[in-house]
């Protein structure tokens, strides 16, 4: 971050909070039923030789109305805090070069930009 001027407090806590989101959303996405309608599962083949089965899934029972509620909520505030860190008017004062996107990949690594560190201040996602 030598030959980039120092990132704004706000858009260091911004990208904080984005970096929070996506791993809530994640997180989430990881735990809900692999369909979001109630499908049918299939059954997962034979391996010829050893017998072994892999693929196929169990049926999906859907999400509920909460856990659809709550995966669009996340969806909307992951999407909104991108939007937020890429047209903050900081980037504005850099060229529109390598530089601009050197100093974009900086703030994704900014140690106050990360979900640890504000965790320990007590901080987090919405």
């Amino acid at each position: 971050m030598a030959d980039t001027p120092p990132f704004p407090d706000d858009l260091i806590e911004t990208q904080q909070r984005l970096h929070q989101a996506r791993a809530e959303y994640t997180a989430l996405c990881r735990a809900l039923p692999w369909s979001v309608e109630p499908l049918p599962g299939w059954p997962g083949a034979a391996h010829p030789h050893t017998g072994e089965v892999t693929g196929g899934r169990e049926a999906s029972p859907g999400y509920t109305p909460e856990e659809e509620a709550e995966e669009r909520r996340l969806w909307d505030l992951v999407r909104e805090l991108s939007v937020a860190v890429s047209t903050h008017p900081y980037w504005a004062a850099l060229e529109k070069d390598a530089g601009l996107v050197k100093a974009r990949m900086e703030l994704k690594k900014h140690p106050k930009a990360q979900p640890d560190a504000a965790s320990a201040a007590g901080g987090g996602a919405e």
